[in-house]
């Protein structure tokens, strides 16, 4: 990289950090009870082992008052955020999630950044790139929360798509399913790829960081396996908008019970395996960001809560449609995506349904008010069949 690019790629930095100013500026001026409520949740398990203290007995201050929700060896990172005053913590944790943010940008985008016809402009296209998933409103609510997501979608990314990586691959891939489950999807992506070694390494860094708590701390790992875990309400309303999962957009539907249960497994069963299949071929087919952006769907639509905040995986979903760039319908529909995944689709839903227009408000609305979890579907469709058939035509 000559010196005219690092001063560009300063300038970049920058233009960015005044980009997402407004956002930074809006969240981290939230009432104390209102701000990064998720990583006072955090702070909060770290606390509870410093003081030596029960960690799922624990709640945040009223009005809020969360539980740690996470696996234990979560709890014991946790204690680095916990030593730091609450005011350091906050712009640690925000700086961190555009640190991660840049990370996933580069491998979503780096067939674009890397191309001949824009390699010369990097700095700059990677700017806007940064700036545009910034702003998508899974990402705004990173930081709106003080939320964990980005960060796990980037340790999986750079796991995956590392070109050659100086750690061993597949450990990253267990660090993020160790401090949050839902990254387990990729254990099961690696084992239909057969990417046998870097399954095994996975797997032994998750049972590794398992195991570790129950001999650092053998009550709290037994309360979160054996308790805090099987208590789904634990995570919060399971029926609120803002769980975009297959099974929160049933549960919004108010059906029986075990109707409810019984469609969302075939569901499962069904998106599970058109999803993993449609990973496993973009595979072996060499298009590796594509399978990821698949499975990081999986994570999302299968999960029993996922809220929208958990839809991070949106970047790489982007950057697998753009691909190189140099198809101009592919560059539409991603921009069409973003632009969805930009508006607050689900809260238009919630708003129609309270207008009561007769044999209108509820059918629509609920429709819209599942709108972030419905085009993970479709986006979930547009990888799996669409994709493949636009590239043969480029």
């Amino acid at each position: 990289m000559n010196r005219r690019q690092w001063w560009a790629w300063a300038i970049v930095a920058l233009a960015v950090a005044a980009a997402v100013a407004p956002l930074v500026h809006t969240w981290l001026t939230n009432p104390d009870d209102q701000r990064l409520v998720d990583l006072d949740v955090y702070r909060t398990g770290g606390q509870m082992l410093l003081e030596g203290r029960p960690v799922y007995a624990a709640y945040t201050p009223a009005p809020q008052l969360l539980p740690f929700t996470y696996p234990p060896v979560a709890a014991m990172l946790a204690v680095g955020l916990a030593v730091m005053s609450w005011e350091a913590a906050q712009w640690v944790w925000t700086a961190g999630i555009y640190v991660t943010l840049a990370v996933t940008v580069w491998f979503s985008f780096r067939q674009v950044l890397t191309g001949e016809a824009v390699r010369r402009y990097a700095p700059w296209v990677f700017g806007l790139l940064m700036v545009a998933c910034a702003y998508l409103m899974p990402i705004r609510d990173q930081v709106r929360f003080g939320q964990v997501d980005i960060l796990l979608v980037a340790l999986c990314v750079a796991d995956c798509l590392a070109k050659r990586p100086w750690w061993p691959r597949g450990f990253l891939i267990g660090l993020a399913t160790a401090v949050k489950l839902t990254p387990g999807v990729f254990l099961i992506y690696l084992l239909v790829t057969r990417q046998w070694r870097t399954f095994w390494m996975a797997a032994f860094v998750t049972a590794v960081l398992t195991l570790l708590p129950f001999a650092v701390i053998p009550e709290d790992a037994a309360d979160f396996w054996f308790s805090a875990l099987l208590d789904p309400e634990r995570l919060g309303a399971n029926a609120a908008t803002t769980n975009q999962s297959m099974r929160g957009m049933l549960i919004r539907l108010y059906m029986n019970d075990t109707v409810e249960s019984a469609i969302w497994l075939v569901l499962v069963a069904v998106v599970a395996w058109f999803g993993f299949r449609g990973a496993r071929d973009a595979y072996r087919a060499g298009d590796p960001l594509t399978a990821v952006a698949l499975v990081g769907l999986m994570a999302v639509l299968l999960s029993p809560v996922a809220w929208i905040h958990h839809l991070a995986w949106i970047v790489v979903v982007l950057g697998a449609i753009v691909g190189d760039g140099r198809d101009p319908v592919r560059r539409r529909v991603a921009g069409g995506a973003w632009l969805y995944y930009v508006v607050p689709v689900p809260w238009w839903g919630v708003a129609l349904i309270a207008a009561g227009i007769p044999g209108v408000s509820l059918v629509l609305g609920k429709i819209v008010q599942n709108g972030f979890g419905l085009g993970a579907l479709v986006l979930v469709w547009l990888l799996v069949s669409w994709l493949p058939k636009r590239r043969e035509l480029v």
